[in-house]
């Protein structure tokens, strides 16, 4: 599959969530570690953030990524979507909770 087609279904899959999707030029010095992106909480709403200028493997790292925050066992992925996420590292999975949670929070 085309890597374009396969970052609007996996920005598609995000925005499913209710999550914000912001391409932004992340500032950074050439002698740092290269920053693609991530997921972050802003006023208590999810955005994901991408680096515009990251490479289209670094844009999809970092989707996948953020996409191992939520629960995908119910929802149906095409194969070669769900093979690329079983690829991609395990992060804590989402729970609608953790958001009010952290709203609570000091």
């Amino acid at each position: 599959m085309d890597e374009n087609i396969i970052i609007e279904q996996l920005e598609e899959l995000i925005k499913s969530f209710g999550i914000l999707i912001r391409c932004e030029a992340i500032k950074q010095d050439e002698d740092l570690v290269n920053v693609a992106g991530g997921l972050c909480l802003l006023r208590g709403e999810y955005v994901l953030i991408i680096n515009s200028k990251a490479t289209t493997m670094d844009k999809i790292k970092t989707l996948a990524t953020a996409l191992k925050h939520f629960d995908l066992e119910q929802i149906y992925l095409r194969p070669v979507l769900r093979e690329l996420l079983d690829k991609t590292p395990e992060q804590r999975p989402f729970h609608p909770m953790d958001k009010q949670n952290l709203k609570d929070s000091p």
